[in-house]
């Protein structure tokens, strides 16, 4: 699960991760970012520029924006098996911007979860998986584009906090992940995996 991240690295950072992209100057530095709250993302939608939507999936077909509290995460191990994201994941895929994100650990004999922040040893920012959809409100005629994130089974690190953790996407493989279409997509479903454990750190927040 990834259910709380942060995005404080400069614009300076982000530029030099997705240097083709346009980067909007109201790019604030948030330490937390939590569900239903608007996500920096790039859409696979041809504009290669970086836009805020909800966190929160609502599929296009749902009666109502309810759901989209609940559908922050995606399993990617069953992404094909089910009907709200298999032809997302063909069609509408971003990457979501961050620096780090927190999971919570329960240790024997503390009532309380003890809350972690795991960032990359660089320090510098990345980016999440992700799949998004537009949504339209008929009381309104509103259209709200949201997105969810792509979970995964844990690194060896985060497995010691967690059972699960976020997708991250390498540097080098964010350009495919961001094509139109599903010409590569037995290469795209390869990157659903733990990302390198010795890339990362923990630490106690």
């Amino acid at each position: 699960m990834c259910g709380l991240f942060a995005l404080s690295a400069k614009t300076k950072s982000v530029e030099k991760l997705l240097p083709k992209v346009k980067i909007p100057e109201d790019l604030k530095q948030r330490l937390t970012i939590a569900p239903t709250q608007d996500i920096a993302v790039v859409l696979n939608d041809g504009n290669n520029e970086i836009t805020f939507v909800k966190w929160g999936l609502i599929p296009f077909w749902s009666k109502d924006s309810s759901i989209g509290k609940k559908m922050f995460n995606a399993r990617g191990e069953t992404l094909l098996e089910k009907p709200s994201f298999k032809n997302l994941l063909k069609n509408k895929r971003c990457v979501v911007i961050a620096d780090g994100f927190y999971e919570w650990q329960k240790l024997e004999g503390n009532p309380k979860k003890v809350r972690h922040f795991i960032k990359m040893k660089s320090n510098e920012p990345f980016v999440f998986a992700g799949l998004w959809d537009a949504w339209i409100d008929k009381s309104t005629g509103e259209s709200i584009t949201t997105a969810t994130i792509i979970t995964t089974e844990p690194n060896e690190l985060i497995a010691e906090i967690h059972e699960r953790m976020p997708v991250i996407i390498s540097p080098e493989k964010i350009d495919l992940w961001l094509e139109q279409g599903d010409n590569n997509l037995p290469e795209l479903l390869s990157f659903l995996k733990p990302y390198p454990a010795e890339e990362m750190e923990i630490s106690e927040y």
